[in-house]
């Protein structure tokens, strides 16, 4: 009975420390292999940017002429490790190897100090992260009597079976119980064989997904001058920033007026590994939302994927003014793509307005309230807005353009009409001409104070023409719940900064014309 119990778990024991290993192969293998597939992957910025007791050293290794080869060697380093822990081949070196790796890996950014990679979900613990788990395991696999199932066992066991076969005649014992153990030990061939072809398939739907902690840097100098932590507010059940995240830089749309370059640039600046950084660090300063045009919900999905963000995702859709049997398709493949509020964009509401289709406007707010989701509405013109209200359509929360008009660029307001940030771009300087965006200030002011919802003020610096100090006062006195800004990344921190001052002053103040909503 004694000897039976032994067996059993003598088998348990094997698998168990089998799959231990496996599991921790897989990573180190995914992780080299992804890094391989991003051309332009360094460790550089990841080795700049070390805090903690050993950052001289890291600092040194980062300004090497010998980076190349380092990061080559990070790589190759974490495929030969993979390879050996997922087959079981030389396991107690590349158990060993692995532990050591990853010690580096975690004094480099040390969990009980400043963080600087804090939105992942993995960094941010306090003494303990995954990291340090997996060097202990590591660590505890290298001296562990036994290795689990693998390439080296199987091989001890054919050379003992063999033996086996010439000393006693028992050759079909011998033969079937290798063909077992044969099994068992070259299990993890297929096993591999699943999951690389998963993860291929996986890489072709969304993309490569090595762009994590490593492959990011962030200006740890100017999270350090943070000023607070950026108060929140409530959109249904969301907790949102005061100051959300804008997407039309990320996306390209720069309202450069006559300046035909900018649209062009804004994208050329903002690579995926910039909108990366850009994202990782709103986040590090308190901004846990961002609001996007539709086109770049493909990128914030591979962005949270690879990252592990929370960040919550508002996100604009259209709808097609001329064909209500397509009225939802936008909606439902914003919720495909995993979206936290759906709003409907401001263009298409001014559209939809203009030309007499209100009606629509209830039905899809009606539509994506019946899926679960918190509806909005935004606009451009505030006629749009108030026919709405007109019609008995409220939203869960308002999205308006809110800025003032007192800046060089602003056309006379004599000559101003409604729906003309959705018209033509006049050469006269005394019309519209992609420069104003909110054209009747005191008529959106006056709506805003009647509003029962939500306000979110967008556009607030009039697309770069007015300072931030004055664009967040002026909206906040005026109505505005939230902001959305579009940011640099170089802009954040000091964006971050002025919201906190502002609201401060707006408070103490007493000067906000309308009671706080969410």
């Amino acid at each position: 009975m004694e000897t039976n119990l032994s067996s059993k778990w003598h088998k348990w024991e094997v698998f168990v420390v089998s799959i231990l290993r496996m599991a921790i192969g897989w990573h180190f293998l995914y992780e080299g292999i992804a890094k391989i597939a991003i051309s332009s992957w360094s460790a550089q910025p990841y080795l700049a940017n070390t805090t903690g007791f050993f950052s001289p050293f890291y600092h040194w290794v980062a300004a090497s002429p010998a980076i190349e080869f380092i990061n080559w060697l990070n790589i190759i380093g974490l495929i030969l490790i993979g390879l050996g822990l997922f087959f079981g081949c030389f396991t107690r070196i590349a158990a060993a190897s692995g532990a050591v790796l990853l010690l580096l890996y975690y004094f480099a950014y040390p969990p009980f100090g400043f963080s600087l990679i804090n939105t992942s979900g993995e960094s941010h613990l306090y003494i303990v992260n995954y990291q340090l788990v997996e060097a202990i395991v590591l660590t505890l696999l290298a001296v562990y009597p036994r290795t689990g199932y693998g390439l080296e066992n199987w091989i001890r066991h054919l050379i003992s079976s063999m033996r086996t076969k010439k000393k006693a005649d028992v050759d079909t014992e011998v033969s079937v119980n290798s063909r077992r153990e044969a099994i068992k030990n070259l299990a993890s061939l297929s096993v591999l064989g699943l999951m690389g072809w998963g993860a291929y398939n996986n890489n072709r739907r969304y993309g490569t997904d090595a762009m994590s902690g490593a492959t990011i840097q962030l200006n740890r100098k100017d999270l350090s001058e943070l000023k607070g932590k950026l108060p929140l507010g409530k959109i249904g059940e969301h907790e949102i920033s005061r100051l959300v995240l804008g997407g039309n830089l990320i996306g390209g749309w720069s309202h450069g007026r006559d300046l035909l370059y900018t649209d062009q640039l804004f994208k050329a600046y903002n690579t995926e590994r910039k909108v990366y950084e850009t994202l990782m660090l709103a986040e590090s300063a308190g901004i846990n939302s961002i609001n996007i045009g539709f086109p770049s919900n493909e990128l914030l999905r591979r962005y949270k994927k690879a990252t592990g963000s929370k960040i919550k995702v508002i996100t604009q859709i259209a709808a097609d003014v001329k064909d209500e049997s397509t009225l939802f398709k936008n909606m439902y493949e914003a919720i495909d793509y995993g979206v936290d509020i759906i709003q409907i964009q401001g263009n298409w509401v001014d559209w939809m307005t203009r030309d007499g289709h209100v009606d629509r406007i209830g039905k899809l707010l009606d539509k994506i309230r019946e899926e679960g989701f918190v509806a909005g509405l935004g606009a451009h013109t505030v006629d749009s807005l108030i026919a709405c209200k007109e019609q008995g359509i409220i939203p869960d929360y308002y999205m308006k353009t809110m800025h003032h008009d007192q800046y060089w660029s602003a056309h006379p307001r004599e000559n101003r009409v409604p729906f003309e940030q959705d018209g033509v771009n006049h050469l006269d300087h005394n019309k519209y001409h992609n420069n104003l965006f909110c054209g009747f200030p005191e008529r959106t002011n006056e709506f805003v104070r009647e509003a029962t919802v939500p306000v979110m003020g967008f556009k607030v610096l009039a697309a770069g023409a007015i300072e931030p100090e004055d664009g967040f006062r002026w909206a906040f006195d005026n109505g505005a719940d939230f902001i959305c800004v579009g940011m640099f990344d170089f802009q954040i921190v000091n964006d971050v900064n002025i919201c906190i001052d502002t609201l401060r002053a707006v408070n103490e103040s007493n000067s906000r014309q309308r009671a706080w909503f969410g």
